[in-house]
């Protein structure tokens, strides 16, 4: 079978879900990666492995801090890192097989290997040239480098490195305070590992709302982690053991140094789409090395298309699989359609991190006047009972119509108690809606209506 109404390039969570969407609309549609398994970075480097052990540690955590106060008795278990990394292998294998089933039963094929697109309309992969009517990049990310930092993945290591990691460093470095660098040096601070995190900004996760990251520093602070803020890292000197981080504090350029076993770089993600022939073919692209698009994901250049990290936007699994549905759907005479101001962001720390919609600091820069009603999950019955009482859920909401603009909750389960709120925003709903609306007791849920209440008359529990 050479002849394919879509090929798509990359079967991360962009390429997988745009290829099963295509094939369920009536397209035929292959998909071509050249990994041993699908997934991409997502399910086999990135998210999922590092929840895998974000879960084991977490597990960990609580055996040591809090199970002789529920009246659990008994040492605290010992970390056998092969078997951990085991766990999280097998975890990796069911998601990947599971693409793998996912393709065989919607007649998605798998071409193996890797692509370059010689003209419009073709797909070269190896000796084999498919005719494809629309062809989607998908390609995905790969971690940014540091001028002056030279990675090995065994001393020097990004965030694929560091989930197979030969032995827990006594001592890591961090640079980079955003998600990757957090999750991951929550995941070794468990472990024993002494963390230090180097941000060149003055303040951590960068683009999320003040209030909750100055919450969230402080949190991760009791739990170990130290913050080297305003440091712009100069460089690294390795051995195959050890490490020597160079780095400038920006108030007053002066020169300081850090000694660790290893250092994960953690300086963000940028679109990897070298080796495809976009410059040959004429394709646009950004100064930031993204592939431009239309409205419709459409480039410059008839029947190519993109979507995911490869493009503008934030770099999330989720944004990348809307759009894979979304393109999926334009192809088939549908009207595809990702909203852009409700995609949620999230931090699988302990405690998590959620936020959809706008911050403070972006209302008060456009000028919208706005209400804040917030709710502390000290005030939530099943947090205290599950030792998760650190934290708060704050909505904003239009001054003036009450609709809400924007949520952002540091606390239990705050990944999953977002989308209440996105759902909410979706369609147009008022902070009042979701005040008004039953929840169930004893739920972490029930922060989420409180501080919907904290923007009209006032919570009940505060």
């Amino acid at each position: 079978m050479s002849s394919y109404d879509v090929i798509i390039i990359g079967s991360g969570p962009g390429g997988y879900v745009s290829a099963i969407r295509c094939a369920q609309l009536g397209l035929k549609t292959a998909c071509v990666e050249g990994r041993d398994t699908l997934g991409g970075t997502c399910l086999n480097v990135g998210c999922i492995p590092s929840k895998a052990l974000l879960h084991a540690t977490h597990m960990l955590h609580e055996a040591e801090h809090n199970f002789s106060a529920m009246g659990l008795k008994g040492k605290s278990p010992s970390v056998d890192w092969t078997a951990m990394k085991a766990y999280k292998d097998d975890v990796i294998g069911q998601n990947t097989k599971g693409i793998e089933f996912l393709f065989k039963k919607n007649k998605v094929d798998w071409i193996k290997g890797w692509a370059t697109i010689p003209e419009a309309g073709k797909v070269k992969v190896g000796d084999t040239v498919y005719d494809a009517k629309h062809i989607i990049i998908a390609t995905g990310s790969e971690s940014a480098t540091l001028k002056g930092v030279e990675v090995d993945e065994k001393t020097v290591v990004t965030s694929t490195g560091a989930l197979e990691l030969g032995k827990i460093p006594k001592k890591l470095v961090v640079i980079g305070a955003g998600v990757i660098g957090l999750e991951m040096g929550s995941v070794y601070a468990r472990l024993g590992a002494e963390v230090t995190v180097v941000e060149f900004l003055d303040h951590i996760t960068p683009g999320l709302d003040k209030d909750l990251a100055k919450t969230f520093q402080r949190t991760l602070t009791k739990q170990g982690l130290n913050f080297i803020l305003g440091a712009a890292v100069q460089s690294v000197d390795a051995s195959k053991s050890k490490a020597k981080v160079h780095y400038k504090l920006r108030k007053d350029d002066s020169e300081h140094e850090l000694d660790c076993d290893t250092v994960l770089v953690a300086t963000g993600r940028k679109p990897f789409t070298d080796g495809l022939g976009l410059d040959a073919l004429g394709v646009e692209m950004s100064p930031r090395g993204q592939v431009k698009t239309d409205g419709h994901y459409a480039t410059n250049i008839k029947g190519i298309y993109a979507i995911g990290d490869a493009i503008d936007g934030p770099m999330l699994a989720h944004k990348a699989e809307d759009e894979g549905m979304a393109i999926a759907e334009i192809l088939a005479g549908q009207a595809g359609h990702v909203n852009y101001g409700i995609i949620p962001g999230v931090i699988y720390t302990h405690p998590e991190c959620a936020s959809v919609g706008q911050t403070e600091e972006q209302l008060k820069e456009q000028g919208i006047a706005y209400k804040v009603g917030k709710f502390s999950f000290m005030g939530n019955g099943r947090a205290k009972a599950n030792f998760a009482g650190d934290g708060f859920v704050k909505i904003l909401a239009d001054k003036a119509t009450d609709r809400i603009l924007g949520a952002h909750i540091i606390g239990p389960m705050a990944g999953d108690l977002i989308h209440e709120v996105c759902v909410a925003m979706e369609f147009g709903a008022a902070a009042e809606d979701l005040a008004r609306t039953c929840h169930a007791h004893p739920t972490y849920s029930e922060a989420v209506r409180e501080a919907a209440l904290a923007c009209g008359d006032g919570a009940i529990h505060a």
